[in-house]
């Protein structure tokens, strides 16, 4: 008896995946044949959460902080939330405004259903997170690229904006510090957006996950200018900055018209974060930040090593990153594909990272690295993507002069 094809709705088609985890599958294969496998995939920390953070939620479950709670969040985190936006970004923040979420990824979910739909467009950084775009065809709306391109430091180009923007822009997505490049918009850049898009029918998202991954300056957000904070709606969370990814604590804070819409999406998906990690999340944001220091410090390390590796292998270009924990370097003379050349490096040197494509169509030419492993590990990553690029060039050499 043939099995029953039950029917599935065609949205699905339409959402896309992570390639990080894709790649990690691939490279945990390899290990359990025996081989060791450097991991420079996957975006997380590798620092363990901070022992007082722990503590504070194992204190918070024998506290009985294993209920619901509000949908919205604790209040007494959604006021800490607050006071620290206000300091941080200058603008005046109130508690009701902040919406306290199981992990950062549901504030983009329910900023595109909140504000995008069928026939409408979202604008969003090409190379970029791949879920924006997997999200906007989910809904029904289209995703347009917004390229971001070495030369300018892979920052956008105001005219760029411009000439994307049209009657049927809902939103716009940014992401400063950014994944994949590791790049971070200006107070210049962010100007000159505010000044473009102040006033007209367009949402903002600012996805600043990596606010406090900064290397000597400091975040900029577009809320900060003049206006936009009724624009704009900010992204944050604990994940990165406080290496609590497991944790799954982000939040978002929304423009006041927005929240009650934000609130009934998170009811009808989540009902609430959970409560004991949101006072580890209280506890983070309060308590000593010498965590925080001591992590960027390492990454400060970290990131001038990789570079100036990568830097010293022929055919490999690459930027020094202004934020987050990621390399992107340029590949494109060594020929191939980005994919081609991330399956060559993980089978041939046992190097995980990523193909740019996998983050947009403008980042064909370019690789992720992560640099959050420890020091050790990734100047041996960059001594056997060396020899690798060498062997490389030999096989393209050789099939050019067959093909000849």
């Amino acid at each position: 008896m043939e099995a029953l094809a039950l029917p599935l709705a065609e949205r699905l088609s339409q959402l896309g995946t992570e390639s990080a985890f894709d790649v990690l599958v691939k490279a945990q294969a390899l290990e359990l044949a025996g081989r060791r496998i450097i991991h420079l995939e996957i975006g997380e920390p590798d620092f363990t959460t901070p022992p007082h953070i722990v503590e504070a939620a194992i204190r918070a479950l024998h506290d009985g902080f294993t209920h619901y709670g509000p949908p919205a969040g604790l209040p007494v985190l959604r006021e800490a939330i607050a006071d620290h936006i206000h300091r941080t970004r200058n603008i005046p923040i109130h508690a009701d405004q902040v919406v306290v979420t199981p992990g950062a990824k549901p504030i983009i979910f329910y900023t595109v259903l909140a504000v995008a739909q069928q026939g409408d467009e979202v604008v969003l950084p090409d190379p970029g997170f791949p879920i924006y775009a997997s999200l906007v065809r989910f809904v029904g709306a289209t995703p347009v690229a917004l390229p971001l391109r070495m030369r300018d430091r892979f920052a956008f180009r105001v005219e760029d904006v411009e000439r994307v923007v049209t009657d049927r822009t809902r939103l716009i997505i940014l992401n400063s510090p950014h994944n994949p490049c590791g790049s971070a918009l200006s107070p210049h850049d962010l100007k000159q957006l505010a000044d473009f898009i102040r006033g007209k029918p367009i949402w903002v998202l600012s996805d600043e996950i990596y606010s406090r991954m900064t290397y000597g300056t400091p975040h900029a957000s577009i809320a900060s200018f003049d206006g936009m904070a009724e624009q704009s709606i900010i992204l944050d969370g604990f994940s990165k900055t406080y290496a609590m990814t497991g944790w799954r604590l982000g939040y978002g804070v929304f423009p006041k018209p927005l929240v009650p819409h934000i609130v009934r999406l998170m009811i009808n998906s989540n009902s609430c974060t959970a409560t004991f990690t949101q006072i580890a999340g209280l506890t983070a944001l309060t308590g000593p930040q010498d965590c925080v220091v001591t992590m960027m410090a390492e990454f400060a390390e970290r990131r001038a090593a990789i570079v100036e590796g990568l830097r010293g292998i022929p055919g490999w270009e690459c930027l020094m990153p202004q934020g987050a924990f990621y390399a992107f370097p340029r590949v494109a003379g060594l020929g191939g594909t980005s994919q081609e050349l991330a399956d060559f490096f993980l089978r041939e040197a046992g190097v995980a990272l990523l193909s740019g494509a996998s983050f947009g169509a403008a980042g064909e030419g370019y690789l992720r690295l992560s640099y959050a492993n420890d020091l050790s590990h990734l100047r041996e990553a960059v001594h056997r993507l060396a020899e690798a690029t060498s062997r490389w060039t030999e096989q393209q050499t050789r099939t050019t002069s067959s093909l000849g």
